[in-house]
């Protein structure tokens, strides 16, 4: 019996990796975060599937179900939003599943990060512009943030900045970001990247609050801050230019 995390992908439910899909498939228990995992996905379940919502419950509740089925022999498909490196309340599964010796299994998926790029059809690293991305959120009700992992700390970088979770403090956030990166940084938000529901404000720190605040945006919404979302005036990488020697074109030293 094996416990297999799942990234189930910013939300489109064909945005799942075929390794989850199939999983999905095999497993005879299926646990979900059903506030935010397509319902869609279910529909890769086999006949009989025990299919389990976890939104509602416990830490507690979900370890006994994993325990549960252990106990029956039974492999379970636990599906969570996004891509289980970040902000799944992976970890603390894990720690109960070590206690029970219970083996599991994490299967990468398609970040929000990502969707919400793909959707502002760019780039988060352009050259010369920015070659780092951070991937960050503020101190709320769920948990506060260590000491040195402050915005102003990240906006020394002049990196681009994804910050999750935080749309209830987008003008906090504008606030400490403006001294760092000015009044005319592009800034953008992105609800429910990849769905049908998906929604997209584009604008400066000068104005996307302002925005969000505007189209009443409560959840599942990304922050994205950085020079790299509007950059024109940029070198081409290295990677294709002609004179860039390299080993894969046959004329390196």
């Amino acid at each position: 019996m094996t416990v297999h995390f799942i990234g189930a992908g910013p939300g489109a439910a064909d945005l799942i990796t075929v390794r989850g899909r199939d999983l999905i498939g095999r497993c005879p228990v299926c646990l979900y975060a059903g506030s935010i995992v397509p319902a869609e996905l279910l529909d890769f379940c086999p006949p009989g599937t025990r299919i389990v919502d976890t939104a509602p419950l416990s830490l507690d509740e979900i370890e006994a179900e994993f325990v549960a089925a252990h106990a029956a022999g039974l492999d379970v498909a636990r599906l969570h939003s996004g891509d289980l490196s970040i902000y799944s309340a992976l970890a603390e599964q894990l720690r109960r599943l070590k206690r029970h010796n219970i083996p599991y299994t994490l299967t990468p998926g398609v970040p929000a990060f990502a969707a919400a790029a793909a959707a502002l059809e760019c780039e988060l690293t352009v050259p010369e512009i920015a070659q780092s991305v951070v991937l960050t959120r503020v101190g709320g009700r769920a948990s506060r943030m260590p000491e040195a992992e402050k915005l102003e700390t990240f906006a020394k970088s002049g990196a681009t900045l994804v910050i999750h979770l935080a749309i209830h403090a987008i003008e906090t956030i504008v606030a400490e970001l403006t001294p760092f990166y000015g009044v005319d940084c592009p800034a953008a938000v992105v609800v429910a990247a990849s769905t049908g529901a998906q929604r997209i404000l584009c604008g400066t720190l000068a104005d996307i609050a302002a925005q969000a605040g505007a189209a009443r945006i409560e959840r599942t919404a990304l922050i994205i801050v950085g020079h790299a979302l509007a950059a024109e005036n940029f070198r081409d990488s290295a990677l294709y230019d002609a004179n860039y020697h390299r080993r894969f074109r046959g004329d390196a030293a």
